[in-house]
């Protein structure tokens, strides 16, 4: 299963929840791959910390080999790493890739990642994470999915940008993917004894969007697991976000069995 996680919206929580529901499967004993898309780097330094500066080879590389004819033909396997976390892999990202965005997409390689994690084998589960646009790097994760998770993070901000961000998966189905499906919408950053974030998501729900049954609380340890490298499921398994993101886990496990 190989899923996006996409929000045009920034701060949603997209490089937590793809590291997080990565490290769940990954400690269930399933092979696991996060891929970083972002050139922010947030998904690599979470699961590798410093070490994140020293990797010999990242998604810069790879799509470069595409762009120019010197580089030499590498395996894909080259641009995966291993992380501190048993059967956790990575595709890193790095800052550069904001750099030759537009002539990948002038040369119109949007497929190219696709490409790539089709030629990967015995990865059980991926988790793509995008930057907070609509752009290159962003529709080839959409375009390599099976599936995409759109984190919500229960403001009015984001509850007004979501027709946008859903008309833009559904134009990739249509146009480019049409084996994507909308997986669901993940509550984040929820606060149940607050007002807004109920009412908010009261009116999701009622319209008959997809939203995910498991919501994912606000907290200050997510900070501390950040700045730790350390998902929270390692960090803090009793935690109540950490059993959260183990129920989340399931719960998108089950509807993908069924």
């Amino acid at each position: 299963m190989r899923r996006a996680v996409f929000n045009q919206k920034g701060g949603v929580g997209k490089s937590t929840i793809a590291v997080n529901l990565a490290a769940v499967g990954a400690a269930e004993g399933r092979r696991t791959l996060v891929v970083d898309l972002d050139p922010q780097c947030n998904a690599t330094q979470y699961l590798l910390g410093e070490e994140a500066r020293r990797l010999p080879t990242t998604l810069l590389d790879y799509f470069e080999s595409h762009l120019y004819l010197t580089f030499r033909s590498r395996s894909p396997e080259e641009f995966v790493h291993p992380t501190p976390f048993e059967n956790l892999s990575i595709l890193p990202a790095h800052p550069e890739l904001e750099e030759i965005e537009d002539k990948l997409e002038s040369r119109y390689k949007m497929f190219k990642l696709r490409d790539l994690l089709r030629s990967l084998d015995g990865f059980q589960e991926v988790y793509m994470d995008t930057p907070p646009a609509f752009n290159f790097y962003s529709r080839s994760a959409l375009l390599a999915a099976d599936s995409c998770l759109v984190p919500f993070d229960c403001d009015r901000f984001s509850r007004n940008a979501l027709y946008t961000l859903l008309e833009n998966i559904a134009e990739i189905r249509r146009d480019h993917n049409p084996d994507l499906r909308m997986e669901g919408i993940v509550v984040n950053q929820y606060q149940a004894r607050a007002r807004l974030p109920r009412k908010i998501v009261e009116e999701l729900v009622a319209e008959g969007l997809p939203v995910l049954k498991t919501y994912l609380s606000s907290s200050v340890v997510v900070r501390e697991s950040h700045d730790k490298a350390c998902p929270l499921i390692h960090l803090d398994p009793r935690h109540k976000l950490a059993e959260e993101f183990r129920a989340l886990h399931g719960e998108l496990k089950a509807a993908s069995a069924s």
